[in-house]
């Protein structure tokens, strides 16, 4: 093995989100309309388990018919990888060409709402608590990075915190927004369009559009260069 290269930083052109997402099939399309009318949800989820962590055509294939199946509502060109699961799937509305990484989980809850939108890029073991969650479009989430959409109130103290009511408060994440690997966004925080969160930030209040936040907690750092946001802060 050669050593003689000198290691050099190189910009290579991004893959996710450039174009239009093609249509599925029409094969795909009609198994899915096929499955909706054979199974219930819960049979659904149980046929999901035979698929889940496979990495063939087959397994793939299937995996995101069943997504588009068990959904409120799912575009075209869902990739889903394998071990990927999720909870409540009932309540999610999914944009189109969309990737959810290997091992990733979505744990909704059976009043709530998320909503993913086009093109968002979620990495593998990513951790969403989407009992009320809105991802924007052309949003990437970094491996591992969690939203933590709720916590127990802690009251009264004479009751184990795990048995006290559960506080749900919405997470927001806006569009373009990029989120760092291992980051976490805490409930009720608000990420603005096009902000970057770095890796390993824990997010405890809102982040302003188009900024730069990073750390325990998260600071804000600077502002993206050649920012929209900063010359029209309305938009």
């Amino acid at each position: 093995m050669s050593t003689d290269r000198a290691p050099t930083d190189r910009v290579v052109q991004a893959v996710h989100g450039r174009g239009d997402t093609p249509a599925d099939p029409s094969y795909v399309r009609d198994l899915v309309t096929e499955l909706r009318r054979l199974y219930g949800a819960a049979a659904l989820i149980e046929l999901y388990g035979r698929f889940s962590s496979g990495d063939g055509f087959v397994d793939a294939m299937m995996r995101k018919v069943i997504w588009q199946c068990v959904a409120r509502a799912c575009g075209c060109g869902l990739q889903v990888g394998s071990g990927a699961g999720f909870k409540h799937p009932e309540t999610f509305e999914i944009g189109n060409g969309v990737f959810i990484g290997a091992q990733a989980y979505i744990q909704g809850r059976y009043d709530g709402t998320c909503v993913i939108g086009d093109n968002v890029w979620i990495g593998p073991q990513a951790y969403f608590d989407a009992r009320d969650l809105v991802i924007e479009d052309f949003v990437g989430w970094g491996p591992g990075a969690k939203v933590l959409g709720s916590y127990h109130t802690g009251v009264p103290v004479d009751v184990p915190i795990i048995s006290t009511d559960l506080k749900i408060k919405p997470v927001r994440v806006g569009a373009w927004a990029d989120i760092g690997t291992n980051a976490t966004v805490l409930p009720g925080v608000t990420i603005g369009k096009g902000a970057l969160v770095g890796a390993g930030a824990v997010v405890v209040s809102d982040v302003e559009s188009f900024a730069v936040v990073a750390g325990v907690p998260a600071k804000f750092l600077r502002w993206r260069t050649e920012s929209p946001a900063r010359q029209n802060p309305e938009q």
